[in-house]
C-alpha cells in the first residue's frame, strides 16, 4: 500500500440487548467504525462491502454505496467515526468485509476491515 493510501479502521461492538429478541431468535448489534487516513492525501468512502456470519455459519453479504447515508471525505491526519448495526438469528457471530475508497486521483482502492465478533457478553469467557 503506497504511502498516500494508508487508511485505518478501528471496530467496536456491542449487543443491544433492548432491541434484542432471544427468545425470537433476534439479536441486535451495534458496531462503531473509526476510520483514520493516515496517508498524505485526501480519500473518499464509495462503497462498502460486508460478509456477515452468524453462528450457525450462514452467511449474508452486504454492498452498497458509503456509510450510513453518507459518502465521508476524509483528509490527511483525520478520522470518520459511525455507528452501524447488524441483526442476528443467533448471539454470536461475525462481520469482516472493505471499503472502497477513492483517491485525489479518482482512483479507486479497497481498505480491508479484519473479521470483528459479534457476541452477547455473557456468552463469552
Amino acid at each position: 500500500m503506497s504511502a498516500s493510501r494508508r487508511v485505518y479502521v478501528n471496530v467496536q461492538t456491542f449487543y443491544v440487548a433492548s432491541q434484542s429478541q432471544p427468545e425470537a431468535g433476534r439479536y441486535v448489534f451495534a458496531y462503531t467504525i473509526t476510520i483514520r487516513n493516515l496517508g498524505h492525501n485526501t480519500v473518499c468512502l464509495r462503497e462498502r462491502y460486508w460478509l456477515i456470519t452468524n453462528g450457525d455459519g450462514n452467511e449474508t453479504e452486504v454492498r452498497g454505496e458509503g456509510v450510513v447515508g453518507e459518502q465521508p471525505v476524509i483528509a490527511p491526519g483525520e478520522e470518520y467515526q459511525y455507528t452501524s448495526g447488524a441483526v442476528l438469528e443467533t448471539p454470536i457471530g461475525t462481520m469482516q468485509g472493505h471499503y472502497v475508497m477513492q483517491d485525489e486521483q479518482g482512483e479507486e482502492f479497497h481498505t480491508p476491515v479484519p473479521v470483528f465478533r459479534l457476541a452477547v457478553a455473557t456468552l463469552l469467557h
